[in-house]
């Protein structure tokens, strides 16, 4: 049996990792902090090293300085499985960042998010066109108004 945590994510933060973890499972259910602890060695020596799970996967964070900053080339995905669900999510998310265009966002650390609905390939694939033409206009996602402009609204 494939082993699920095999690969897993590991977020670079300038000096935030805690914060940003408690942060995270404070959102989404099936989460907890596993472990925190210092870096022993290497340019991040003596920084913060966090391990949590986010809805039963598996990240770390560590607190290794400016060197490195997120992008939104890496994003993660939250599908949504109500519209409550979507605003809940971006109100939380965006708090404190930036509300983005499609569903995307960066939190208050920088980390890019999409907060989507769960049956988003269903919805393009119903009028890949106008549906699309629809997500342009959006920031934060109105299911109803993707099922209009595929036609099922």
């Amino acid at each position: 049996m494939p082993n699920p945590d095999r690969i897993g994510t590991c977020l670079w933060f300038e000096d935030r990792a805690v914060e940003a973890a408690e942060f995270y499972v404070s959102l989404f259910p099936d989460s907890r902090i596993l472990s925190v602890s210092t870096t022993p060695a290497g340019p991040a020596k003596g920084n913060a090293f966090v391990v949590f799970e986010l809805s039963g996967r598996t990240f770390q964070g560590i607190d290794g300085g400016p060197m490195f900053k997120f992008t939104p080339a890496i994003s993660f995905v939250v599908n949504c499985e109500s519209q409550a669900e979507i605003d809940r999510y971006w109100a939380a998310l965006s708090d404190g960042g930036h509300e983005g265009y499609c569903g995307w966002l960066n939190d208050r650390f920088g980390v890019s998010w999409q907060v989507v609905p769960a049956n988003m390939g269903d919805l393009m694939g119903r009028d890949p066109k106008r549906v699309m033409e629809a997500l342009l206009t959006m920031g934060r996602i109105d299911i109803e108004a993707l099922e209009k402009a595929g036609g099922g609204g």
